[in-house]
C-alpha cells in the first residue's frame, strides 16, 4: 500500500468543500489505489456544521481515506500537507467594491501563505479557488516564503470546462473532442477563452462553428458571465462545477497532457511568455510533463484579437495587484 498523500481543503463546509471531499475520500483526485489523508479547515463559526461533514466522512467507511483533521488552526490544518486546496473566501456583498474584497480576502490569503510555509510538506503546492483566486494566489505565494512560487496555483478550470460545454452544444460535438482551449488572464468576467486555437474532433473551432459573429460575441459572454448566470438561476453560486474544476485541475497537474494538447490554470508569470508582465498569476496554455512538473505551451498563435481581450484581462490583474500591494512582500 502507497503512502497517504495528505490534502489540506479550507472552507471545508462550504458547498464547494461539502462537493470536493467526498470525491477525494473516493479516489478521484489521485486515483483508486492513493491513500489520502484529509485535514479541513474552518473558521470557528464553521467547525459545528464541519463535524457533521466528518461523521459523514465516517459513515461512508472509504477505503482509502486514512485520517480526517477537522480544525480551525492553520498551523495544525497545513502540517505535512502536499496539497493544499483553499476554497474558503469571503464572498463579494452588495455595495462591496472589488478592491473592499481584495483587501478582506488578500489578509486571509497572507495568513495562510505563511502556515503552509512553516508547515506543510517540502513538496507542497497549492490551488488558490476562493475568489478573487488569482490575486489572492499571488499573495498567498509572496507570503510563503521559502516555496518556489511555480508551486502555487489559481483556478481557471472552471471557466475552460464551460467553454468546452458551449462549443460542444453549438457544434453538436460531446465535449471531450474539443480540444486546445486556453483561458487567458483573469477568472472574472474579464477573462478570454481563445477559441482561435481550439481543435473540435481535431479540426480548428472556427472551421466548425461559422459563425464568427456567434465566436467572438455570445460565446465569449456567455461564458465569461455564466457564474452570474448560475447564481440568478439557484440563487447560489456555482459549487459542484467548482469542485469538480479544482478535481479537474489537479488531475491536470499531476498526470502528463495527452500529446499536441493544453490545459488552463493560472500560474506565476516571470515576464517570459507571451508578453505577460512579470509578477502576476496568470492563466495561460499549460502542458505538464510529470507529476510536479509543469511547463507554458509556447508558440501558440495569438491574433490581433486575441491580444486585444488578452491586454483587457491583464489589466484587471496589473489593478488588482496594486489594490493588495501592502500584502505583497518586497
Amino acid at each position: 500500500m502507497k503512502d497517504p498523500i495528505t490534502v489540506s481543503i479550507t472552507g471545508a463546509a462550504g458547498q464547494i468543500g461539502y462537493a470536493l471531499l467526498f470525491r477525494i475520500a473516493s479516489g478521484a483526485l489521485f486515483g483508486p489505489d492513493q491513500p489520502v489523508n484529509l485535514r479541513l479547515i474552518e473558521i470557528e463559526p464553521g467547525l459545528k456544521p464541519l463535524q457533521g461533514v466528518v461523521m459523514e466522512l465516517d459513515d461512508c467507511a472509504f477505503p482509502l481515506l486514512r485520517e480526517v483533521v477537522p480544525t480551525a488552526d492553520l498551523n495544525e490544518g497545513f502540517r505535512g500537507t502536499n496539497w493544499a486546496l483553499l476554497v474558503g473566501s469571503v464572498p463579494r456583498k452588495a455595495g462591496m467594491e472589488r478592491g473592499d474584497l481584495l483587501g478582506i480576502n488578500g489578509k486571509i490569503f497572507t495568513g495562510q501563505g505563511q502556515a503552509i510555509a512553516k508547515n506543510a510538506a517540502a513538496d507542497v503546492r497549492t490551488l488558490v479557488v476562493g475568489n478573487p483566486c488569482n490575486t489572492n494566489a499571488l499573495i498567498c505565494a509572496a507570503n510563503a516564503d521559502g516555496i518556489p512560487k511555480d508551486r502555487f496555483f489559481a483556478m481557471t478550470r472552471l471557466d475552460e470546462n464551460r467553454a468546452k460545454s458551449q462549443l460542444a452544444k453549438k457544434s453538436g460535438i460531446h465535449h471531450s473532442q474539443v480540444t486546445n482551449l486556453c483561458i487567458w488572464g483573469n477568472h472574472s468576467p474579464t477573462m478570454y477563452p481563445d477559441f482561435t486555437n481550439t481543435l473540435i474532433g481535431g479540426k480548428p473551432a472556427t472551421e466548425v462553428i461559422t459563425d464568427r459573429a456567434w465566436l467572438e460575441g455570445e460565446f465569449l459572454t456567455t461564458v465569461q458571465k455564466r457564474g452570474a448566470a448560475i447564481i440568478e438561476a439557484r440563487g447560489l453560486s456555482s459549487a459542484a462545477s467548482a469542485a469538480n474544476a479544482a478535481i479537474d485541475t489537479v488531475v491536470s497537474l499531476v498526470n502528463p497532457t495527452p500529446a499536441g494538447d493544453w490545459h488552463s490554470v493560472a500560474v506565476y508569470s516571470d515576464g517570459s511568455y507571451y508578453g505577460m508582465p512579470a509578477g502576476i498569476m496568470t492563466s495561460m496554455p499549460i502542458r505538464t510533463v510529470t507529476n510536479g512538473t509543469w511547463e507554458v505551451v509556447e508558440g501558440v498563435p495569438v491574433s490581433e484579437f486575441s491580444q486585444g481581450k488578452i491586454d483587457i484581462t491583464v489589466k484587471e490583474l496589473l489593478e488588482e495587484r496594486e489594490f493588495v500591494k501592502d500584502l505583497i512582500p518586497a
